[in-house]
C-alpha cells in the first residue's frame, strides 16, 4: 500500500524559500564573513507575570509549563492562559502567558485589541509601566486586579553582538523595516535591543503585520537611520 504524502503547509514553504533566497544573496560583512539571518514575526498579544501572580490565577504552587518554544534562548509560549478583563467588564480570553516568569507582571496588546477592551493602549517598551493604565486578568483559580502595565508593546528588533556590530547600531537606537509584498510598507522607528544572547528577530504586533500581510512577504530589510 503506497502512503499518501501528507499536504505541507503552504506558508511554510514560502517561508523556506524566502530563507534560501536571502541566505544565498545577503550581503556578507566584509570584516568578519557575518551574514545576518533576519527573523521578523508577529508577536500577538500575551502576558508576562510574576511568579506570586501565577499564584493567584492559577493556585499555590504553580508553575508556568512550555507549550511551544519561541526564538529567542529560553523563552516560551506558556500552556496557561488568562483572560484579559478591560473597562465595562469586556473581555479577551485565552490570552497566552509567556515564560519564564518575570519581575513584573505586564499585558502586551495590539491597537484593535485595546478598542475591544475599550482601554486607550500607550506605546512603550516592554518594562515601561509608568502612567500606564490596568485591567484585571482571570484564571481558573482567581483574578488579580492589575493597577498597570497594559501597553502596546514598540515594534523592536533584537540584536546579538555580531548584529549591532554588521547593522552599526547600538542598544537604544532606531531603525527602519522595509517590507516588500503586495502591500509595501515602511515601518520607522524600532527600537533596538541588544544583549549578547539575543537572536536577530524583528517583533510587530498583529496590526502591524495585518497591514503590511508580512506572510506574504517577498523581502524584509533593516535600514539603519
Amino acid at each position: 500500500m503506497i502512503a499518501t504524502p501528507q499536504a505541507i503547509d503552504r506558508a511554510m514553504v514560502e517561508n523556506i524559500v524566502r530563507q534560501i533566497i536571502y541566505d544565498r544573496f545577503a550581503p556578507r560583512d566584509a570584516r568578519t564573513g557575518y551574514r545576518p539571518r533576519l527573523l521578523v514575526n508577529i508577536s500577538a498579544r500575551h502576558a508576562h507575570v510574576t511568579q506570586e501572580d501565577l499564584e493567584v490565577l492559577y493556585g499555590k504552587g504553580a508553575k508556568l509549563t512550555p507549550f511551544k518554544k519561541l526564538n529567542q534562548e529560553g523563552e516560551f509560549a506558556a500552556d496557561q492562559t488568562v483572560t484579559v478583563i478591560g473597562p465595562r467588564q469586556r473581555m479577551i480570553p485565552n490570552v497566552r502567558i509567556l515564560g519564564p516568569c518575570r519581575t513584573f507582571t505586564q499585558v502586551e496588546l495590539a491597537f484593535t485589541d485595546g478598542i475591544s477592551l475599550g482601554i486607550d493602549l500607550p506605546v512603550r517598551k516592554s518594562g515601561n509601566h509608568e502612567n500606564t493604565p490596568g485591567c484585571w486578568l482571570q484564571g481558573p483559580a482567581g483574578i488579580l486586579p492589575l493597577h498597570q502595565g497594559v501597553i502596546r508593546a514598540e515594534r523592536h528588533v533584537h540584536m546579538g553582538d555580531a548584529d549591532i556590530a554588521y547593522y552599526g547600531v547600538k542598544d537604544g537606537d532606531r531603525m527602519n523595516l522595509r517590507i516588500e509584498s503586495d502591500c509595501p510598507t515602511v515601518l520607522e522607528g524600532l527600537l533596538v535591543r541588544h544583549s549578547p544572547k539575543f537572536k536577530l528577530e524583528v517583533h510587530l504586533d498583529t496590526d502591524e503585520g495585518n497591514a503590511s500581510n508580512l506572510t506574504k512577504a517577498t523581502h524584509v530589510e533593516l535600514v539603519k537611520v
